[in-house]
């Protein structure tokens, strides 16, 4: 389980990674002048480690439908690390979009039915060519940040056929932070009004308490176990100065997933594994894995993002799945 990353869709604030990689210092650039310059052969393209096959997971209602209640995050696959800009290309340069595909039949394999990502160009391309070639899995979309101020992309997200979309966890902080969480309602009237399912992401658990004590018309939340996003002062206060980098408190995990169990929508919980910090063991993992269905709902699902490289990431945590909620045992 060693290298398993457990990533959410990019919730940097302030970073519009299409900016950040494009024009001609982009990632891609990057990957493929050092690929040809060094000469090495990377893995068959089209070829991931194949997972372990099992039953369907145990599934839980969302709306109309019915979602794994283990859910794939997409992090990994586009190269969002939340680590840094070297294992971000790391994993940006091996997922092609054959290895993708690949990918997403290797989750069916195993049992899940649903993908989560953050939609993106490369996004559209490689979910409208899967479900062209007959793929089963259903697909749940965040926007991103920058999607608030341009909600004529959400005419273009709503073509892939998700489930439902959620307003970017980075926007929902800046409005927090800036006092003005009442400018998310426009957007999320927006996707109202394309006819799927509302969502609204949250690092902060009085994000969620501010919505549901307003009855906003919103269908599930996805909630961060880790609170990553904190205003600097806030950092300042409890550490005594601003870290560099993401910052994953254990304190943090038991205050969201308490105000997920007193939440009576769905919660996508996410950051189970605070972005692959805590993978140093399958007993580990496990663990972290565990707290967290035992500390949600028996109805709410989890996003873990899964990294099939080096080994059968996919398989593993499906199987863990099974063994820690398993009908036989509360979840």
């Amino acid at each position: 389980m060693n290298g398993m990353i457990e990533v959410e869709p990019i919730d940097d604030p302030g970073i519009d990674r299409r900016d950040l990689l494009r024009g001609a210092g982009t990632l891609a650039a990057f990957i493929g002048t050092a690929n040809a310059q060094s000469g090495a052969p990377g893995p068959p393209d089209g070829q991931v480690p194949q997972a372990s096959s099992g039953p369907p997971l145990a599934t839980v209602p969302f709306g109309k439908f019915k979602i794994s209640r283990l859910i794939a995050g997409a992090n990994p696959i586009y190269g969002y690390s939340h680590f840094n800009y070297v294992f971000s290309a790391h994993m940006g340069e091996y997922h092609s979009t054959a290895r993708v595909l690949a990918f997403l039949r290797e989750l069916e394999r195993a049992g899940l039915n649903t993908w989560q990502a953050s939609w993106s160009e490369r996004l559209e391309t490689d979910w409208l060519k899967y479900k062209e070639q007959g793929g089963k899995l259903q697909l749940l979309l965040l926007s991103r940040p920058n999607f608030n101020d341009q909600p004529e992309m959400l005419n273009r997200a709503v073509k892939l056929n998700p489930l439902g979309i959620a307003q970017h966890g980075a926007s929902t902080n800046r409005f927090w932070d800036m006092k003005q969480m009442d400018r998310s309602l426009d957007f999320l009237k927006r996707i109202r009004d394309l006819g799927v399912m509302v969502g609204l992401s949250c690092h902060n658990p009085l994000e969620v308490d501010y919505s549901e004590q307003r009855h906003w018309d919103v269908d599930y939340y996805m909630t961060s176990l880790y609170y990553i996003n904190r205003p600097r002062a806030e950092f300042e206060r409890i550490l005594g100065q601003v870290p560099m980098g993401e910052i994953y408190l254990p304190a943090d995990p038991p205050k969201m997933m308490e105000t997920i169990r007193r939440t009576p929508k769905p919660c996508l919980a996410y950051k189970v594994l605070a972005a692959g910090r805590a993978v140093n063991s399958p007993k580990q993992v496990n663990e972290h894995l565990a707290a967290a269905l035992n500390g949600i709902k028996p109805t709410d699902p989890v996003i873990i993002g899964l990294y099939q490289r080096f080994n059968d990431q996919i398989g593993q945590t499906a199987q863990m799945m099974r063994e820690i909620a398993s009908p036989s045992k509360p979840a």
